[in-house]
Parts: C-alpha cells; sequence; structure tokens
C-alpha cells in the first residue's frame, strides 16, 4: 500500500481550564477520543516505517496513518504523550530550534495568543491603524485598503479578517515593522510578558529527551519559525543550518524529517534539506499522502479537525 493519512496537531491542551480558551488547538478530551478513534479504525506507523516505505524495505498496511505535532509546545509532553503512550502510538514532533535554544517568543504564537484574546473586529482596526502609522515614515508598502483586497481571504478554518491580520503580521509586512506592531498588540491583549509566556508555552531540552526515550520521534521545524521559501537563499540556509545545529541531540543528522513552517518552501528549500540528510518533508497540503505519486519531500497532512470526533473530512480528501 502507498496510501499514506498523516494528520496534524498544535497546541493540545485542557482548553475549559486553560487560562487562554480560545485558543486554537484540540481539547485534550476531544484528542483522547481522536486517537481511540485512530487506534480502531487505522493502522497508525511510526516515522522510521515511513521513511523505510520510502526507499522500499517496508509496505505500509492498509489505511496507515502517522501522527505529526508540530512547533514543540510543552502542552503535547503534559497532554499528548502520555495519551500516546496510553494507545501505544508513536507521536512525531517537530521542533523549532529558537523555542527552548533561545527561549524566545515566535512571532507565530505571538499572533495565535494576540487572536486568542482579542475581539477581531477591534484587533483589525488596531493593525490597520498602526500599517497607515508605520507607512512612509520609515517603511515603504501598499495601501492598507488594497492589501486587504488582495490578503483576505477565508479558508477553512479561518474568517478573512483572522487571515488577513495573520498575513500581515506573518510575512506580508516588512520585518521591522511586523515585530513592533506584535509586539504592541500582544501587549495590549495578552496580559503577560513575551518572557514568561515562553517559558510556559515551549518544550524544554529535558523534556523533548524524555519523549525521545518513550519512543517518540523528533523532527525539524525550522530555527526561528519564518517563511523558508520567502526567505534569501544564504538566510535560508542559516535557519536550516542554526536548526539542525540545536537539534542535533535528537535527531540523526543522515536521516531527519524536515516540516517547513507555514508549509513554505521553494525548490532551494527542498534542494537544501535533501543535501543535508533529510529523508522526507512535511507540508499543511490538505489531502491524503501517497508515497508513489507525491514528492517525498512535499508529502501532505490533514488538520486534526479533519477526523472525528471535530469532523468526517477524511472521508471526502
Amino acid at each position: 500500500m502507498s496510501k499514506l493519512y498523516i494528520s496534524m496537531y498544535h497546541y493540545t491542551r485542557d482548553l475549559r481550564h486553560s487560562r487562554y480558551p480560545k485558543i486554537k488547538g484540540l481539547d485534550i478530551r476531544l484528542f483522547r477520543q481522536q486517537i481511540e478513534f485512530m487506534k480502531n479504525n487505522f493502522n497508525v506507523v511510526t516515522m522510521e516505517q515511513v521513511i523505510e516505505a520510502v526507499v522500499g524495505n517496508f509496505e505500509l498496511p492498509k489505511r496507515a496513518l502517522l501522527l505529526t505535532f508540530d512547533d514543540g509546545y510543552i502542552d503535547n509532553y503534559i497532554a499528548a504523550l502520555p495519551v500516546l503512550e496510553e494507545f501505544r502510538v508513536q507521536g512525531s514532533f517537530f521542533i523549532t530550534g529558537k523555542t527552548f535554544a533561545a527561549h524566545q517568543l515566535l512571532d507565530v504564537n505571538k499572533i495565535h495568543y494576540i487572536l486568542a484574546c482579542a475581539d477581531i473586529r477591534e484587533l483589525l482596526c488596531d493593525v490597520k491603524n498602526k500599517m497607515n502609522y508605520y507607512r512612509g515614515i520609515e517603511f515603504d508598502y501598499a495601501s492598507t485598503e488594497e492589501l486587504f483586497h488582495i490578503y483576505a481571504v477565508a479558508n477553512r478554518f479561518d474568517t478573512k479578517e483572522t487571515i488577513f491580520v495573520k498575513r500581515m503580521l506573518q510575512t506580508v509586512l516588512p520585518e521591522k515593522v511586523r515585530t513592533m506592531i506584535a509586539s504592541d498588540l500582544f501587549e495590549k491583549y495578552v496580559g503577560v510578558s513575551e518572557k514568561q509566556l515562553a517559558h510556559e508555552l515551549y518544550l524544554t531540552e529535558e523534556q523533548i529527551q524524555t519523549m525521545k526515550r518513550h519512543g517518540m520521534f523528533i523532527g525539524v521545524h525550522g530555527y526561528a519559525h519564518d517563511w523558508l521559501g520567502n526567505l534569501p537563499k544564504e538566510k535560508m540556509q542559516q535557519d536550516i543550518d542554526q536548526a539542525l545545529k540545536v537539534m542535533e541531540p535528537f535527531i540523526d543528522r543522515n536521516e531527519w524529517v524536515m516540516n517547513y513552517p507555514y508549509g513554505s518552501y521553494n525548490v532551494d528549500v527542498i534542494d537544501y534539506v535533501k543535501q543535508k540528510g533529510a529523508k522526507l518533508g512535511v507540508t499543511t497540503e490538505a489531502k491524503i499522502a501517497d508515497l508513489r505519486q507525491d514528492y517525498v519531500y512535499l508529502l501532505p497532512r490533514l488538520d486534526c479537525n479533519d477526523y472525528p470526533p471535530k469532523s468526517e473530512n477524511y472521508r471526502e480528501m
């Protein structure tokens, strides 16, 4: 068999009792139900088995499914790991190097927590006002109206307003502007310091080692969680090199797996991770993977919300 379902997770936590219950994650109660469903309806495989299948040394079973977790959040250790061990299945955890090496809050997480705390209408006004304020002082970019028309496009999980805020603060605006606006909004809406949240949010090196000892697979998710496909080639290579350096204790440099932050890549990115020893790459494209048809460095994944008890979308992909 060549078909492979790959499920993608981010936050897995007790949302009802969380300080940020509106963060977009999978509540631990639903996560447990989902893993039980998957154990009963799929054949959950390990990343090592998938790598072996790619090189022809292993045949995937029918309804093979791989569990992947992005970014390196501590709630994957606290909440997800015990459930995975209970059902005796492996998770593959893709960790952004900066989270534990520098203990700095990633911009992507600043945005997540701003969105979890703010009313989107007020937040949208704030973002537009700040874009207008910084334009022309030191930075030049298109009008706010033009950018809204281009980037405010809803997707499966977010409204057009939310997508606009994400795109402006993730990649569209100049990096310095993005950082200043995100930090201003974080201070206004979130209510804790960036340093405090960074120490609360991410896995430590000891926890990563513990997960590895317990049979979990550890993969690479860049160093700074940048849109690698948008970076200049030299900066992209520096980010991957830095990620591999800090991830050295947790991975096999000759047989590691790449997970592109934001699903962003280009030919140079793929060529470089291949050159550096990666055996596979996973993206955010939403469909079922086929090892015979899909390029192994661009394997698609379905979101955890595509499976019960959240939905039956996986049947339609």
